[in-house]
């Protein structure tokens, strides 16, 4: 039964008209050069778009104005965030599922093994992960009542943050679960989550119910509402994306916006994430049934128009893409990419090859080669959490986003992570790389006072001190 008709305190899904997006792509393709060259300046003010313009950009044939594109979107990214790029991994803890979703290797027709994993396994993966320098982790499951309930997700919770090692522990997890109750996530929020991310694959109605094609997941208005209840619930941060390649790119971005124009109407705040995973190839999926795979370019292309949009949000890719992709979407708007992740349960603490994956991960690299290229780029990595534990979260930190103040605490968390990260992971190479970009990057920051600051919770951080931040 829909969420709708027990709820009649809200309204069935509004915001995505079929009718209203097809408008809006057609006026757009009647924008100007000048009128989009104009849209683009406006962009750079970083106080985002109207509907109508993201529409004229989608619909934008000009490659110079591709090109300016690219440039203001740059541009925003490091006004608001600076040269940070949060890095965390995914951690899949049961492939249990009840949907028939035709794209994912989860899908329950698909004949495997399927495993949950214990808690004993559970610390097994996470100490794993700690070794490799993550502090930050996107818990993932399937959608299963029986075998992942809401109280096997929360034990989980529990059982990461309670492993301690040496060199610390995992600081904070953001949960990709199944749509569910104000109930449910009252208890997630409770238990400690960071955001709660969930994608709503694709806006599209009719091919929503092609791809699909049974389980609740195949509910679309129980869908699209999760983050409204999750909000309700009291969960600050949430995040969404589509999966770009079961419908028009174009639909899809747009889809995203008003998805985000709807939550801020409401709640006052937008999403804190918006992710951009690709179609990719996965058991059981026949990729001659997706007809609107995206290209490189126009890949790269709404990656921009995101970040001029919604310039304030945290735009996320997945080790779905290449090396190559990564290094170039990090230029047009990319703020958080994962590293050295696995996309299947256990895969951390197994040398099984088989163990299926929801998806084929393309960057296969480990975290010291990822933070390489990024210094080597003029990056900043970062496994900061401050946010999270400081209370600078829906709201507060959404403020601090738009007028580009986060920078004053996220510029020194990103240096003092970075430092816990040399001292305790990084091969030698890396570590001489990477001191002096912290040289570098404490330069940049303005205030002497702050700089001083933490100039001293370095010296904290050389001797032996951890978890120190703003």
């Amino acid at each position: 039964m829909s969420y709708w008709s027990n709820n009649p305190e809200w309204e069935a899904v509004e915001f995505i008209s079929d009718e209203k997006i097809a408008e809006l792509l057609k006026n757009g393709e009647s924008a100007s050069d000048e009128q989009v060259s104009a849209i683009i300046q406006k962009a750079r003010q970083a106080k985002g778009l109207t509907i109508e313009e993201v529409a004229a950009l989608i619909q934008n044939k000009n490659e110079e104005l591709t090109k300016e594109m690219f440039s203001a979107a740059g541009a925003i990214k490091k006004q608001i965030y600076g040269k940070r790029v949060v890095l965390f991994a995914p951690l899949y803890i049961s492939d249990h599922c009840i949907n028939d979703c035709a794209y994912c290797g989860y899908c329950v027709r698909n004949k495997f093994n399927r495993r949950k994993l214990t808690m004993a396994e559970i610390v097994s993966e996470v100490k794993v992960l700690e070794s490799m320098g993550h502090k930050r982790l996107a818990v993932e499951a399937g959608e299963h009542p029986g075998e992942c309930p809401v109280d096997y997700v929360i034990e989980a919770l529990k059982t990461i943050y309670s492993v301690k090692m040496d060199q610390g522990a995992i600081r904070r997890c953001n949960v990709n679960v199944a749509a569910t109750t104000v109930e449910d996530y009252k208890k997630l929020q409770a238990a400690g989550i960071g955001t709660y991310i969930l994608f709503q694959e694709t806006y599209h109605r009719a091919s929503y119910a092609k791809y699909h094609r049974g389980g609740p997941k195949s509910d679309y208005d129980w869908h699209t509402t999760a983050h409204h209840r999750a909000m309700q619930a009291g969960i600050d941060d949430v995040g969404f994306g589509a999966l770009f390649g079961l419908y028009d790119w174009r639909y899809e971005v747009l889809g995203l916006f008003l998805h985000a124009a709807d939550m801020e109407r409401r709640f006052g705040v937008g999403p804190h994430t918006i992710s951009v995973p690709r179609i990719k190839k996965a058991l059981g999926m026949e990729t001659a049934e997706y007809p609107y795979a995206v290209s490189d370019e126009d890949f790269m292309k709404l990656t921009a128009i995101i970040r001029l949009a919604v310039p304030y949000t945290g735009i996320i890719l997945s080790t779905r893409e290449s090396s190559a992709m990564r290094h170039n979407l990090l230029q047009y708007g990319v703020s958080q990419v994962s590293a050295g992740s696995c996309a299947a349960v256990g895969g951390y603490s197994s040398t099984d090859d088989s163990d299926t994956k929801q998806f084929s991960v393309e960057d296969h690299r480990t975290p010291n080669e990822v933070l390489k290229e990024l210094l080597a780029d003029g990056w900043l990595p970062s496994f900061c959490t401050a946010c999270y534990r400081k209370g600078r979260t829906g709201d507060r930190f959404m403020q601090l986003a738009k007028t580009g103040e986060i920078q004053n605490v996220c510029q020194p968390n990103a240096i003092l992570t970075l430092e816990e990260y040399l001292n305790d992971y990084a091969d030698n190479e890396l570590r001489i790389i990477g001191k002096a970009a912290i040289s570098r990057h404490l330069a940049e920051i303005g205030k002497p006072e702050v700089r001083a600051q933490v100039e001293e919770e370095l010296r904290k951080i050389d001797s032996g001190v951890r978890d120190l931040y703003f």
